[in-house]
């Protein structure tokens, strides 16, 4: 690690490590539990129901039903993982949590046809557990609770599947829009915003159902189902509306280089007066002043205010150095640095400000963390 890098912070941890699959970590969230306990609660008194003999031995049914579905999610998201890996693309980690499950990839260069291929491998893993379940459900005797927990593996897999292949991001499905959106146009980040736009209109289309549907009917909506599909709902929004977002954000990101967004800046070698550093200010407005080590390298970025402080009569003999904010280590950037490659180098760096400097190590510039982040996102201020 450089000495420009930020030192290396623990992160939480995700969840609960459970080994490698394939030599790809997983991860079982906490979150995972939340469910898993819901489903306990949920069926455990309806299979004692349909059970009596099993006693509290029902509840150990319904959690066998929880890792069974684990288990399929983990298939899913498998199928995804090892679909990337023969395109190259390496994975982070597969992540069990409340909402099942997803694959995390560390960068890649995708195409259309190759992205949608590695979405639909997940649900094409479910209709292969849905139609391995329906064929064991054909050799087992009907009312016992292997068939009971073969019979709802078969339709959650089956359930999982289909919804995953509606055509909206976060869903796999999306990929197929934004696959064929970005085929047409070139743009990957304009196919990302049109599948993002149709998951939208796949949670307001699965709340006119559930709502507008039973209401045509001159029946009452069902409350449960209400709150699932809005639970549901808002996660696919949430999913949607970040994709959306990211796209955009991407779509901005060529056009963000240090040089274009820098603050216009001169070098002064440090040890220098603060009467000079006042002079080159007062003959050069609106400019930074950043100093400067005898190799050349930004070292501080002077502070106006602290500089106009100083006494006039200690101005010709205090240094410069005295009214300056130290730069972290390593923190300067090349003028050409642009795009991806500028977001990326900046997380390296410590600090929220950085020296810019053109092919010759001169200093052109200073740049301000909170620019780049306003030019990529929109929000915030823009000026130093």
């Amino acid at each position: 690690m450089s000495s420009g890098q930020q030192a290396a912070r623990p992160e939480p941890s995700p969840g609960l490590s459970l080994g490698r699959i394939a030599g790809i970590p997983v991860v079982l969230a906490w979150s995972w539990f939340v469910i898993t306990a819901f489903i306990v609660l949920v069926f455990g008194p309806r299979v004692a129901a349909n059970f009596p003999g099993l006693g509290a031995g029902a509840y150990g049914v319904a959690l066998g039903y929880a890792l069974l579905l684990a288990a399929s999610v983990l298939l899913h998201e498998l199928a995804h993982a090892l679909t990337a890996r023969a395109f190259g693309w390496p994975t982070t980690r597969i992540v069990l949590n409340l909402w099942g499950g997803h694959t995390q990839f560390a960068s890649f260069n995708a195409s259309p046809g190759r992205s949608l291929l590695v979405a639909l491998a997940g649900p094409a893993a479910n209709f292969v557990l849905a139609g391995l379940g329906w064929a064991l459900l054909q050799a087992m005797t009907p009312g016992s609770v292997s068939y009971l927990l073969t019979t709802i593996l078969v339709w959650a897999n089956l359930l999982v599947a289909l919804f995953n292949v509606l055509p909206g991001l976060p869903l796999d499905g999306g990929r197929l829009v934004e696959s064929a959106v970005w085929k047409a146009t070139g743009s990957q980040e304009r196919g990302t915003v049109a599948a993002g736009w149709a998951g939208r209109i796949i949670v307001i289309l699965f709340l006119g159902v559930v709502v507008g549907l039973p209401l045509v009917r001159g029946q009452q909506p069902d409350l449960t189902l209400i709150v699932i599909t809005v639970v549901m709902g808002a996660f696919l929004w949430m999913g949607a509306s970040a994709a959306i977002e990211n796209a955009r954000m991407r779509q901005r990101l060529p056009e963000i280089s240090a040089g274009r967004l820098q603050q216009r800046a001169l070098g002064l070698p440090a040890g220098t007066s603060i009467a000079v550093a006042r002079r080159m200010l007062r003959e050069n407005p609106g400019v930074a002043v950043v100093v400067t080590a005898p190799s050349g390298t930004p070292e501080a970025v002077v502070d106006e205010a602290a500089l106009l402080a100083v006494p006039d009569e200690a101005a010709g003999t205090t240094p410069v150095d005295a009214a300056a904010r130290r730069l972290a280590a390593g923190a300067y950037v090349p003028e050409w640095a642009e795009g991806q490659e500028l977001v990326q180098f900046l997380a390296r760096l410590e600090g929220s400000e950085y020296a810019v400097i053109n092919r010759q190590g001169a200093v052109t510039g200073v740049l301000h963390q909170r620019t780049v982040v306003h030019a990529i996102t929109g929000k915030g201020t823009p000026g130093p």
